[in-house]
C-alpha cells in the first residue's frame, strides 16, 4: 500500500497501478483519496481550516501525521483540533447484526458522530492496555497476560477496561473485560479514551513494548500507572541508572557503553574488544540486534539503525558466549516469588525466544542458583517492582552476569505458570492492588521445582517468508512455540522437537558443514549421528576435519562447484537434516545462505547451532522404541 501511495505521488496513473498489480480501482481510488487530503494539508502550511480539520480527522489521519505534514508540532494539532470542538466519539460494535439490539459494551472510534458509551464515575476503574496486532517477538503469550490481570481486577471489584485491537485474540472478546475498546494502542487514541472514561489506572506491565512504550503519554494524561512506576521502568532502559543499580548491589554484567553515532559505536566497540552485541533501546523481540566481529560490521549495523531516528540511544555491550538463563518474578515492593529458573539450550547470542527453554534447568549448580534468586530479590527491590519482572542472565565460568530486565509480563509468563502450577499473572494482579506475597499463601524466594520436565520449543515460518536469512542470531524470528512435558527430560525433548515438526528418522541421510570455529565440535555431533546409522555429506574442510578424527564422511561439492553438488544433494529429496553454521558478520557465506534458504522451500529440517544438533541428537538416542507418555496438562 505505501508503494503505491507513493506512485500516486510521483504521478503514475491510477489505471497504470492497476495494470500492474491487478488490485482493483475502487481499493487504489481509496488511497488515491488519502494522498489528495495530504497534499491539502501539506498546501494548508499549518493554516487548517474547520472544515478541513473535520474532513481529515473523518479519515482518521492522526495528529502525529498531520503534525509531520505542516511542520507544526503534535500537541499544536491537538490544540488546533480541540479548539475546533473535534473529538473522537465512540460506537458500539452491533454484535447482533442488526437482528435484534444489541447491548455489549463493545466501542470503536470515529469522528462523524454522538458517542454510544454509557457514562458512569460513580465505579474503580482501571484500563489495561493490550499488546496490539500479533507479530515476531509479541505474540499471544501477552494477550493472555492481559486477560488474567482483567480477571483477577474484576475479582477485586474494579470495573474493567480493555483497550487493544486484535479481533484475532481472547483480549478482544466482547465479554472478557466490563468494557472493550477496539483501538490502535496509540496516545491520541488511548488518550480519546482516558478523556470519556477517566480510569483511576492505567496498568502496562501485561501488554509487552506496546503497552510499556505508552507509559509517558499516560502520565501526560494524568493517568496513574498501576505497579511498577514510569520511574523504574525508564531505570531498567537507561543504561547509566542502570549501570548505577548494578553497582550499588554488587552484581557484574558484560562491559557496555551508550552511542548514537557510526563513529561513537565503532570508539565503543574498539574499546570494549569484539565481538559486541549492537542493539537499539526499547525494542521488540531484538530488532535490530546483532552480533558485530569487526568496524565493518558495525558500520552496516548503525547505519541501519540510524536509516529511522532514534530517541533513544543504542547499546554496545562486550558479547559473552555463556549459558543463557531466565526468570520471571512477582515482586510486592518486599518479598519476590520465583517459580522456577529456565535455561536455555543454546548458548547466549540467540534470541530468548528462538532458544529452546528448559525447565527446570538441568546443568546450572546449586550455587548458581542461589545467585540468580539473589540477585532477582536486589533487582526487584532496587527497581522498586511492583508486579512481574523478567530477568536474563548469563551463566560464564562459574559467574552469573545479568544481561536484560524488563519490569513487566513475558514471553515465558504463560509456559512458566502452566508447568509449575503457579498463576503469576493472577499474583501480580493482586499485588499490583496491595495485597503481599505472604498472605497469599506463598513463600517468598524460589519455589520447589516440579516433577515434570518442560520443554519450550520454537516454531518457525520461513518456508512463508521468501528469501528470509533462516540462521538464527539476536534478532527473533519464531512465530510460535510448542510444549514438550514429561517426567523423563529426554522424552519431553522429544516430543517438543515431535511437536516443531521435526520428525525424525527418514531417509537418514543428512549434511553436516559448519564455520571454521565449529569444526571441532562437530567431530562429536557426527560421531553420535553416525552411531544412529546415518550417512554424513559433507563439504571439503569440515569432511577432512570428520575423516581425520574417525567419522565416516562422504565429500560433497559446494553449491558453487560443479555437479553433483549439496544443491543437488537438497533437491534430490533424499536428506533428512542439514546441519550448517553460518559465520558471524557480514561478510558470512553467501553459499550456506542459498544452502538453508532451499532446506526450508524443500522441508528438510535446517540447525544452524550445534548446541540444537545436540539437543535433536539426545532426543533421537533416547526415542528408539519408546512408548511415549500422555500427560493431561489440565491436571498440572
Amino acid at each position: 500500500m505505501f508503494v503505491i501511495a507513493e506512485a500516486l505521488r510521483r504521478g503514475i496513473t491510477q489505471e497504470a497501478i492497476h495494470d500492474i498489480t491487478k488490485i482493483d480501482l475502487w481499493f487504489i481510488d481509496k488511497i488515491n483519496n488519502l494522498v489528495d487530503y495530504e497534499q491539502e494539508i501539506r498546501d494548508s502550511k499549518g493554516d487548517i481550516s474547520k472544515e478541513l480539520m473535520k474532513e481529515i480527522k473523518r479519515v482518521e489521519f492522526p495528529d502525529k501525521v498531520i503534525a509531520q505534514l505542516t511542520g507544526k508540532t503534535t500537541k499544536e494539532i491537538k490544540e488546533l483540533r480541540y479548539g475546533y470542538g473535534i473529538r473522537a466519539s465512540f460506537k458500539m460494535v452491533d454484535t447482533c447484526a442488526a437482528e435484534f439490539e444489541a447491548s455489549t459494551p463493545y466501542y470503536y472510534s470515529c469522528f462523524d458522530g454522538e458517542n454510544e458509551v454509557e457514562e458512569d464515575h460513580s465505579v474503580k476503574k482501571v484500563m489495561v492496555l493490550g499488546s496490539g496486532p500479533i507479530r515476531i517477538g509479541q505474540g499471544i503469550e501477552f494477550d493472555y497476560c492481559s486477560v488474567h490481570s482483567t480477571w483477577a481486577f474484576e475479582r477485586k471489584g474494579y470495573q474493567t477496561i480493555i483497550v487493544n485491537n486484535n479481533p484475532e485474540t481472547v483480549s478482544t472478546d466482547f465479554d472478557i473485560a466490563n468494557k472493550l475498546y477496539f483501538e490502535p494502542l496509540t496516545a491520541e487514541d488511548v488518550e480519546a479514551i482516558v478523556d470519556l472514561e477517566r480510569p483511576d489506572g492505567a496498568v502496562v506491565q501485561f501488554g509487552g513494548q506496546t503497552a510499556i512504550k505508552l507509559t509517558e503519554a499516560l502520565m501526560e494524561m494524568g493517568v496513574p500507572i498501576l505497579g511498577t512506576s514510569a520511574e523504574n521502568v525508564d531505570a531498567a532502559e537507561d543504561r547509566e541508572l542502570f549501570d548505577e543499580i548494578l553497582e550499588k548491589c554488587c552484581i557484574p554484567r558484560p562491559a557496555g557503553k551508550t552511542v548514537f553515532t557510526r563513529d561513537e559505536a565503532l570508539e565503543a566497540a574498539n574499546e570494549l574488544g569484539y565481538p559486541v552485541l549492537v542493539r537499539p533501546s526499547y525494542v521488540l523481540g531484538g530488532q535490530g540486534m546483532q552480533i558485530a566481529i569487526s568496524d565493518k560490521d558495525i558500520i552496516e549495523f548503525m547505519d541501519i539503525i540510524n536509516r529511522h531516528v532514534q530517541e533513544h540511544p543504542v547499546l554496545v555491550d562486550k558479547y559473552i558466549m555463556g549459558k543463557e538463563v531466565e526468570v520471571d518474578a512477582v515482586c510486592d515492593g518486599e518479598d519476590i516469588l520465583i517459580p522456577g529458573i529456565m535455561e536455555h539450550v543454546e548458548r547466549a547470542g540467540i534470541h530468548s525466544g528462538d532458544s529452546i527453554s528448559v525447565y527446570p534447568a538441568q546443568t546450572l549448580s546449586p550455587k548458581i542458583k542461589r545467585v540468580i534468586e539473589d540477585y532477582t530479590r536486589k533487582l526487584a527491590n532496587s527497581l522498586h517492582v511492583i508486579g512481574l519482572i523478567n530477568i536474563q542472565f548469563i551463566a560464564y565460568n562459574d559467574e552469573v552476569y545479568v544481561i536484560e530486565v524488563n519490569p513487566r509480563s513475558s514471553r515465558t509468563v504463560p509456559y512458566i505458570s502452566k508447568v509449575t502450577g503457579i498463576p503469576i499473572v493472577d499474583l501480580a494482579t493482586r499485588v499490583i492492588t496491595g495485597e503481599k506475597i505472604k498472605d497469599m499463601g506463598y513463600k517468598p524466594g524460589l519455589q520447589p521445582e516440579a516433577e515434570y520436565f518442560a520443554i519450550k520449543m520454537p516454531v518457525f515460518s520461513f518456508e512463508k517468508i521468501r528469501g528470509a536469512e533462516i540462521s538464527l542470531g539476536p534478532e527473533m524470528k519464531s512465530t510460535g512455540e510448542c510444549l514438550g512435558i514429561s517426567k523423563d527430560y529426554n522424552e519431553a525433548l522429544y516430543k517438543a522437537f515431535l511437536g516443531a515438526g521435526v520428525n525424525l528418522p527418514k531417509t537418514k541421510k543428512m549434511i553436516l558443514t559448519v564455520k571454521d570455529a565449529d569444526k571441532m565440535d562437530a567431530v562429536e555431533i557426527g560421531r553420535r549421528f553416525a552411531a544412529l546409522g546415518y550417512e554424513i555429506f559433507s563439504t571439503k574442510s569440515t569432511c577432512r576435519i570428520l575423516n581425520e578424527n574417525g567419522v565416516p564422511a562422504e565429500l560433497i561439492n559446494k553449491v558453487e562447484e560443479p555437479s553433483p553438488n549439496l544443491l543437488d544433494l537438497i533437491l534430490s529429496h533424499e536428506i533428512d537434516l542439514i546441519i550448517d553454521t553460518p559465520s558471524q558478520g557480514v561478510e558470512r557465506s553467501k553459499d550456506g545462505f542459498v544452502i538453508r534458504r532451499h532446506a526450508v522451500e524443500t522441508g528438510v529440517t535446517c540447525l544452524t547451532s550445534l548446541d540444537t544438533a545436540n539437543a535433536l541428537l539426545t532426543s533421537l538416542e533416547s526415542s528408539a522404541n519408546r512408548r511415549l507418555s500422555l500427560v493431561d496438562i489440565s491436571e498440572l
